[in-house]
């Protein structure tokens, strides 16, 4: 019984830093791709949190509404590469809504579902998942970073949306004929519908009895008001985006905090140096 305590908290705490970390990352990360990758895996730690916690079937609906709508991120990120010339950097995006307005509402709808917006599919499970952690008696800091990962996930998708469709023009190619093939756009139409259907049809067939929580005002309120600063803080740091003040730290998180070094990286190098 301890052991399995033991396991459940070191388990609680990788999941969260794991969300914390790529959640960070992300937020300094221009490549398209590297931004969703980074977003999956910090929905993979709020499995992992989930299951930390005991609450299996949970993760399981987790990830099954994540699979919809993140493959719906993806082609939408495929077709706006496809069509911005073979590009992956989101500073030379901008304006994008213009050429591609489908892709555009499309992607929006899945950032605005990874985000945990109301009755979408990822809200059903990810607002489910925090309100029953909120229950356990883990401590404030358990709940303050969580809280603090849930306005990061918000605070990458706002800017991720902010410099590929809304902010100035970057100056890269752009051509809008990829929306007028069908084999690319039909799949996009069928997984956003499934992004908006899914959620209540998988919530009522993994949880035919409805769950009951009991929780106070400030903690039912808490998700909104850190989504809500996340959102006034995106709003400040536009900057970020052409400064180079913040090269150091920018270089720090593009490294993954020199995970890859350290795991792997590092031993491989010096290993082909001797070779």
């Amino acid at each position: 019984f301890i052991l399995g305590e033991t396991c459940s908290a070191l388990l609680l705490f990788i999941s969260i830093m794991t969300m914390f970390m790529s959640g960070v990352v992300a937020i300094f990360e221009y490549d398209l791709k590297k931004i969703i990758a980074l977003s999956t895996l910090s929905q993979l730690g709020m499995m992992m949190f989930s299951i930390s916690l005991g609450l299996y079937e949970l993760a399981f609906f987790h990830l099954l509404t994540h699979a919809l709508f993140k493959a719906l991120l993806f082609l939408c990120a495929g077709i706006l590469i496809h069509g911005a010339g073979n590009t992956q950097d989101i500073r030379s995006f901008g304006g994008l809504s213009l050429n591609f307005p489908l892709v555009t509402v499309c992607m929006n709808l899945a950032n605005l579902s990874l985000c945990g917006v109301p009755f979408l599919a990822g809200f059903y499970s990810k607002d489910l998942i925090v309100e029953l952690a909120c229950q356990y008696s883990w401590g404030i800091f358990v709940l303050l970073m969580m809280f603090i990962c849930l306005s990061l996930t918000v605070l990458y998708s706002v800017r991720l949306t902010y410099l590929s469709f809304v902010g100035p023009y970057g100056g890269g190619t752009s051509i809008s004929v990829c929306e007028s093939d069908y084999s690319l756009v039909g799949p996009v139409a069928i997984l956003s519908f499934t992004s908006l259907v899914s959620g209540p049809i998988l919530s009522w067939l993994n949880f035919p009895t409805p769950v009951l929580i009991f929780l106070p005002v400030f903690l039912k309120w808490g998700a909104l008001f850190f989504v809500g600063v996340s959102l006034l803080v995106m709003l400040s740091l536009q900057g970020l985006t052409y400064s180079y003040k913040w090269g150091a730290v920018s270089k720090f998180s593009g490294l993954m905090w020199f995970l890859p070094w350290l795991t792997g990286q590092g031993f491989s190098m010096k290993t082909l140096k001797n070779a």
